[in-house]
């Protein structure tokens, strides 16, 4: 390959620093480039495509290792059925549910103690009227007024 991209140029073209981009190298994300006469890495476009769908996949919240196994998934399938995108997307989806779940019981627990307003913890924690779940009080004995 007498002709490609140079690592500064990858990077730039797909949104990340070198640094990044030798770390998926290494981590086997990526395929190892060729070598130029002088040594330096030549990349094909394809490397960009590959960057960009790496970072894609890790702000819907897949890890790297998960990004790995998809990419891998990809490479192998040949024609056959594997589990691929759209099943690891549910479960990926299915996650993200379950956060938003828990973000949801927390962000009403912070809303009631500040409509509440709590201003202490360990005064807060020792009344039966804390909404803040530090213990399992019965939801019957709290309540929304001032009680901290």
């Amino acid at each position: 390959m007498s002709t490609g991209l140079r690592s500064g140029q990858v990077a730039e073209a797909a949104g990340v620093n070198v640094q990044t981009l030798r770390y998926y190298e290494r981590r086997g994300l990526l395929a190892e480039p060729e070598r130029s006469n002088g040594g330096h890495r030549l990349y094909g476009e394809d490397a960009v495509t590959a960057l960009r769908v790496i970072k894609a996949a890790q702000r819907l919240g897949f890890t790297l290792e998960e990004v790995a196994e998809l990419l891998e998934a990809g490479r192998h399938r040949h024609g056959r059925p594997v589990a691929g995108l759209q099943e690891r997307a549910q479960a990926k989806l299915t996650e993200v549910d379950a956060k938003i779940a828990d973000l949801t019981t927390i962000r009403t627990a912070l809303a009631t103690a500040l409509a509440a307003g709590c201003d202490d913890l360990t005064v807060c924690a020792s009344s039966a009227c804390c909404p803040i779940p530090f213990t399992d009080l019965a939801e019957e004995n709290r309540h929304a007024g001032p009680c901290c």
